[in-house]
């Protein structure tokens, strides 16, 4: 669910610019080609090893094997985990700024992102069951309707440079668009969201493109009606927490995958476990005072397995 690809911010008197440093563009600021790129499956797309030649050496044998998922040395992010909105387009009078801001304020702690904890470095140091909502901004079309892979690169840099966001070695930054905008390099067509991360003045930004299921619902959505009664927003729920347990345990896509290529969210992408009935919709879990359907993710003990808690 991430593209591989890093940038730095070089600052002049009279303006900012941002140069983009890639193995596979030479330096150039084209949209990057797809073969490092692990993607979110779409509901429909059953395929397993779509991710295979996203992480260069999955099947690596130097690996840290067990539990049907294996370390490979990288980095995790540890301690508390920072997360950040950057809502790009027409976001005026829709509940989902109210819906995800109080997902993101009520994920941390809970029995669900306490999965999590079951990844570890090559220290032993393990992930903590603490997420932080670090604020959020907005992004009023700057760089189109339909964003390459670079644009969305550049919406990030922006909202830190300006100054709108803080600089967070510590935080994941979501690029959540509304349902007008589309990504040019495959939203509702190869993935319905991603992440990566990339270098700006020397601190690691790890960041997410989230697309509203609004434009393609029967790709990125796993019901039209969701508990909180959008269906846009309930859609996104599901995927910026794919996302950020992702970020969490493979940040820098050199950490916890499986020899196919898969991270923990990808193992369990679009099951959701047992879930009742709220408001017409289903759900899974309850986070304050909002239920959700969260899809589950991968617990690293007992063998390995899917699961909404730990």
């Amino acid at each position: 669910m991430k593209r591989v690809l890093a940038f730095s911010v070089v600052l002049t008197f009279l303006a900012a610019a941002v140069v983009i440093n890639s193995a596979s563009s030479q330096g150039t600021t084209q949209e990057l080609v797809n073969q490092h790129k692990v993607i979110a499956r779409m509901r429909q797309d059953n395929n397993d090893r779509a991710n295979e030649n996203a992480h260069r050496d999955a099947g690596n044998a130097a690996a840290r094997r067990g539990n049907g998922i294996n370390y490979h040395g990288g980095p995790i992010m540890l301690g508390t985990t920072n997360i950040y909105y950057i809502w790009y387009g027409n976001w005026s009078g829709n509940s989902a700024v109210t819906i995800l801001t109080d997902f993101a304020n009520t994920i941390g702690g809970s029995p669900y992102f306490n999965i999590n904890t079951t990844y570890s470095d090559g220290s032993n140091n393990h992930v903590s069951n603490s997420v932080n909502y670090g604020g959020s901004t907005t992004d009023n079309y700057s760089k189109g309707t339909s964003l390459s892979d670079s644009a969305i690169q550049a919406v990030v840099s922006s909202a830190l440079t300006s100054g709108r966001l803080p600089y967070d070695s510590h935080g994941v930054y979501f690029v959540l668009t509304s349902a007008d905008v589309t990504a040019s390099s495959g939203f509702c067509t190869q993935y319905c969201g991603w992440h990566t991360h990339g270098t700006i003045f020397g601190t690691d930004i790890k960041y997410s493109f989230v697309g509203n299921p609004d434009r393609c619902p029967s790709s990125c959505a796993a019901q039209n009606v969701g508990p909180n009664g959008n269906g846009g927003a309930d859609g996104m729920a599901s995927i910026i927490a794919h996302e950020l347990e992702e970020s969490v345990t493979d940040p820098d896509l050199n950490a916890w995958y499986d020899t196919r290529g898969q991270e923990n969210a990808d193992k369990c992408a679009w099951t959701f476990g047992s879930t009742y009935t709220v408001n017409g919709a289903q759900a899974n879990m309850l986070l304050g005072n909002r239920n959700f359907l969260i899809q589950q993710n991968w617990v690293n003990a007992s063998g390995g397995y899917c699961a909404k808690s730990f």
